[in-house]
């Protein structure tokens, strides 16, 4: 597939799938997110800053918080708000600049959170198993582009007044 760029009626078909498949896999992964949030009783945005916060390498602000999850700095003081009573974050003063809180994972919680991820997915890895090094290459590539392109997607929709296309 690598340097086949060219037009015609078989690309077409097969964007017109890609169109069809991607909006089926957008919606089994909402779902799939939405049924692990309801087993831990969180909200599915609690549930993914949540992911993203276990990616950070090091507490993070309330204002880190709301850049990860494009949510407005209240907003996002709300969700650590619920993590936190949930037992999944804590607050905590910076050591180097005492005026400055800091949410921190609770490491057991996030373990528990670990076990049921890893229970549910299984060995993932093996989805992967029939594609080379070049494809399993090109779907990583594809999957830095999304997360670039749907940010920026998500920060137009949130500059746009409501009920506007």
């Amino acid at each position: 597939m690598a340097g086949s760029t060219g037009g015609g009626a078989g690309r077409a078909r097969l964007l017109a799938e890609l169109s069809t498949v991607s909006r089926r896999y957008m919606a089994s992964y909402a779902l799939f997110n939405q049924a692990v949030a309801d087993r831990l009783g969180l909200h599915p945005t609690d549930l993914q800053c949540l992911n993203l916060l276990t990616l950070e390498a090091e507490p993070v602000t309330t204002g880190r918080v709301a850049e990860l999850t494009g949510l407005t700095t209240g907003s996002a003081t709300r969700l650590v708000d619920r993590l936190e009573r949930a037992g999944y974050v804590e607050r905590r003063r910076d050591a180097a600049d005492r005026r400055r809180v800091l949410v921190a994972t609770v490491p057991e919680r996030i373990a528990e959170f670990g076990r049921l991820w890893e229970g549910l997915a299984g060995d993932w890895s093996t989805l992967f198993d029939d594609l080379d090094d070049t494809e399993l290459a090109t779907v990583v590539g594809h999957m830095r582009r999304t997360v670039e392109f749907t940010g920026r997607q998500v920060a137009r929709l949130r500059d746009r007044p409501r009920n506007t296309p």
